[in-house]
């Protein structure tokens, strides 16, 4: 069986990553499961740049010889914050700071800005290194607006506040199948998982 070693150690990315690739014939490991312990530096100025960073940075790994590997770099882009904070999502505030309180100030930060300019989108760009040395890019967004609380148990990071005005819910609001079909994440994933059957890389499972 293929193996997809994701630049990733979150459980919950982890778990949607497993879920959107279960038709397919491959095992997807996250870097501490692959043994690989890569110190990455992510400067990029891009989503792009970052996702490429990653995957790079694991695919130089020797036990990542015969395997693909991939990571994303995602984040939240707000309109009326200059599309803060962006490639420095999980960074925001600094990275040992709890979501509950980065939430809090972006919603702080909006205070008296009306519905219709609280527009904001969570972007994923996707990478995948190849062994035959083969790059892979895409990149998918999520449109919605900032909430005016925390909203919802499913999801993490920034979804509490993420409103889906056509679902009337937060994507912390609905349930993990719904957030695979619409998320940025998930829509990135369906289209690397068609580049990477077009691409011959990967198989689905038979029967």
């Amino acid at each position: 069986m293929k193996r997809i070693i994701f630049a990733t150690g979150n459980a919950g990315k982890l778990r949607e990553i497993r879920a959107i690739l279960s038709d397919l014939n491959v095992e997807v490991l996250s870097m501490k499961e692959a043994g690989i312990s890569a110190d990455i530096v992510e400067d990029g100025k891009t989503f792009e740049d970052n996702a490429l960073i990653k995957a790079r940075a694991v695919r130089q790994d020797e036990k990542a010889a015969d395997a693909i590997t991939m990571a994303d770099d995602s984040g939240l882009e707000v309109d009326a914050l200059d599309k803060e904070p962006g490639v420095y999502s999980a960074r925001y505030m600094g990275e040992d700071t709890s979501y509950r309180i980065k939430n809090q100030n972006i919603i702080d930060r909006l205070s008296g800005v009306p519905d219709e300019k609280r527009t904001a989108r969570f972007v994923c760009a996707m990478a995948a290194c190849l062994p035959d040395g083969r790059e892979i890019l895409v990149k998918r967004t999520m449109e919605g607006r900032i909430g005016y609380e925390e909203r919802g148990e499913n999801g993490f990071g920034y979804d509490p506040i993420f409103f889906l005005p056509e679902y009337g819910r937060t994507s912390a609001e609905i349930s993990p199948e719904e957030k695979n079909r619409i998320s940025h994440r998930g829509k990135a994933l369906q289209a690397m998982k068609e580049e990477l059957y077009q691409a011959g890389a990967l198989a689905k499972k038979e029967g």
